[in-house]
């Protein structure tokens, strides 16, 4: 999981998505269905960086050998200070294929709902290709 924080951390968003399966699902804090496939979660992820200020990784839970994570995380969304948690679950490769979100105060996904929907068009492009 090292390697995706460092990656997450940097900013370097091919380092990020070499490290998703092509099969991996995406289940956002704020949208009712999950996103499946590695194309759209790396570009969520991309918009995710956008939206997000002073974005940093406070604490990582799990077993260093084992195939469940969480890092637990705070940013800004505007002027709302946003608190949260990326559940990861490695596949036998290694590779991340669950990737789950949960943010606190409703607040602040409520802010952050709103900023990532004024992405969403942008994040459909990436993730087709066609930006």
């Amino acid at each position: 999981m090292q390697a995706f924080r460092r990656a997450v951390e940097a900013g370097d968003h091919d380092a990020v998505a070499a490290l998703l399966a092509d099969d991996v699902v995406f289940t956002s804090p704020v949208a009712f269905r999950p996103y499946p496939g590695k194309a759209i979660t790396a570009a969520i992820l991309r918009g995710v960086s956008r939206v997000f200020e002073d974005f940093r990784y406070v604490r990582q839970i799990g077993d260093p050998d084992g195939r469940d994570h969480a890092l637990v995380f705070t940013a800004r969304v505007g002027e709302l200070t946003i608190e949260g948690c990326d559940f990861l679950h490695l596949d036998e490769e290694g590779l991340i294929d669950d990737f789950t979100v949960m943010v606190r105060p409703l607040s602040a996904a409520q802010a952050l709902s709103e900023a990532m929907g004024a992405q969403f068009e942008r994040i459909r492009a990436e993730a087709s290709g066609t930006a």
